[in-house]
């Protein structure tokens, strides 16, 4: 059983407070310590190591940013989706009261996903290291100019590209912008990163899938440089030469799950289904 529980939300979503505040009164009648927090506050003096369970309230961005800032604990992360469209959010808030006892029992599954690790190797940003559960991203900087950007492969020379920007996508990751650029899908408990070129011009425009041990290496060429993002939300600003070394990180994200592994599939097909009649709906 639980001991200790912290909730995220962001601080924006007053759907999201309120249902935490529902959360806390749960967790309290059955003598569980329950604390929330705003993700997007300072959080630094957050016990996050002390804690049996994360839970996210809110959608997939809430649920990076846990991942990032749980590191290196391994918390097993819970995300309830607050009506939008997520695909890390596991639960929505009915089928979370309707689990509520199990919740409590720790009576779920863990799926262990890996992140990808992105250390800039020159400039002023020297010797820094980032962790995305998503996608580590180097883009252009200019609107409407292409960046410059090289590409070596466990050493070896990939090719030049001239586009809009390279991602480096863990199978998580598979489903979001990768995707949108092209990108394969991969299953999410699969241990290898993709590298998907963003609008390549004359340049190998298809995805890469890299061996688990694999390394890539980004060099900027652009004299104007270019900016990397890591899960789309922190930012690094890169030189023209600077160098960026990704692969697969030695931390994890741990995912509580109730339904079957086996449902991905089914379960991205409904999602994509369900964008896809959304954006239609919209634009109707």
């Amino acid at each position: 059983m639980l001991e200790r529980v912290i909730g995220f939300y962001p601080g924006k979503n007053r759907k999201a407070i309120e249902f935490a505040g529902e959360v806390e009164k749960f967790f309290i009648s059955v003598g569980v310590q329950f604390s929330a927090y705003d993700i997007w506050s300072d959080i630094a003096d957050v016990p996050i190591e002390e804690a049996d369970l994360l839970i996210c309230i809110g959608g997939d961005g809430t649920v990076l940013r846990a991942a990032q800032i749980s590191i290196p604990h391994r918390v097993p992360i819970l995300g309830v989706n607050m009506g939008r469209l997520g695909f890390l959010t596991d639960l929505n808030r009915d089928q979370f009261w309707v689990l509520k006892n199990r919740i409590f029992e720790a009576d779920w599954k863990l799926e262990e996903r890996v992140m990808v690790q992105g250390e800039v190797l020159d400039g002023s940003s020297a010797g820094k290291i980032v962790h995305g559960l998503n996608d580590i991203i180097v883009s252009r900087i200019t609107p409407g100019r292409p960046v410059y950007v090289e590409l070596h492969i466990d050493g070896g020379r990939v090719a030049r590209y001239r586009c809009d920007g390279m991602i480096l996508a863990t199978p998580t990751g598979s489903t979001g912008y990768s995707l949108s650029a092209g990108g394969p899908i991969i299953a999410p408990t699969e241990k290898h990163l993709v590298v998907t070129p963003v609008s390549a011009h004359l340049a190998i425009g298809q995805s890469l899938v890299l061996e688990a041990s694999s390394n890539a290496m980004i060099t900027v060429g652009s004299d104007e440089g270019a900016i990397l993002s890591v899960d789309g939300q922190d930012e690094i600003n890169l030189s023209g030469g600077d160098r960026v070394a990704t692969r697969i990180s030695d931390h994890i994200t741990r995912f509580v799950r109730f339904s079957d592994s086996t449902s991905f599939y089914v379960d991205l097909a409904a999602r994509l289904e369900v964008q896809f009649s959304s954006a239609m709906n919209e634009g109707s």
